[in-house]
């Protein structure tokens, strides 16, 4: 029987540290096994985010400057280094119970990374994993950073998908620490990109890739379920 998890789609841009108190709410749901899991898909206001590797040695602007510019600095709980999120990227928060689909962590990373190959392809453009490095990649240009957190095997944060991202943002870090490599963008490799059609073929290669059933359930049916206690992330 597949595990059934539910989806949520956020159309407006999302604060991070907002972001973060619907991955908590989302987290106290599958925790209370009102659900086995749920998908937040979703774009945020520009932000930099500092991982459990640190990071900040690769921010390459100061706070002040970012100030000015409007970006914040976040530090979180995810795994990695240093990353940029911000319009034109899509970030996906899965928080699954791995104990309904497999306790091991790196299959869970690879299968994140072939939600996004498999999109990719979907698109006519071949793209793969890149040994030591974290992520999804066409050539040399990383166009996906993952960073996952689990507790009780229960799965927060995920990956950042760039769709039509402005990569001027992207030099003002050296991203998750990496010096020789570049960005990419699918508006790099398409003449135009279409938000929906996007969402629907990672909603699709979700269901296949981690042979899940998804339901879409809408925002504010998801905020308004129980009124559980969020958890830090």
């Amino acid at each position: 029987m597949k595990v059934k998890c539910q989806l949520v789609k956020i159309n407006a841009l999302v604060d991070y540290k907002e972001g973060l108190e619907l991955q908590e709410k989302a987290f106290q749901l599958v925790h209370q096994e009102q659900t086995q899991g749920i998908i937040l898909l979703l774009q945020h206001k520009h932000v930099f985010t500092v991982g459990t590797q640190g990071g900040q040695d690769n921010l390459l602007m100061s706070k002040q400057q970012l100030e000015r510019l409007g970006i914040t600095v976040f530090e979180t709980r995810r795994g990695g280094n240093i990353t940029y999120h911000g319009p034109g990227q899509l970030v996906a928060y899965p928080i699954l119970n791995l104990n309904y689909l497999k306790k091991d962590t790196r299959w869970y990373i690879n299968q994140l990374e072939e939600v996004i190959i498999q999109t990719l392809k979907a698109y006519g453009i071949t793209a793969g994993r890149k040994p030591k490095y974290v992520g999804v990649w066409i050539g040399d240009k990383k166009i996906a950073a993952i960073g996952v957190g689990m507790k009780k095997w229960i799965t927060m944060h995920g990956f950042a998908f760039n769709i039509q991202v402005q990569k001027k943002y992207f030099t003002m870090i050296n991203p998750c620490g990496i010096t020789e490599f570049g960005i990419a963008s699918l508006d790099d490799y398409i003449a135009e990109v279409n938000d929906d059609d996007v969402i629907r073929h990672v909603q699709e290669r979700f269901s296949s890739v981690l042979d899940i059933e998804l339901n879409e359930v809408t925002l504010d049916h998801f905020k308004g379920r129980s009124n559980v206690e969020y958890i830090k992330s």
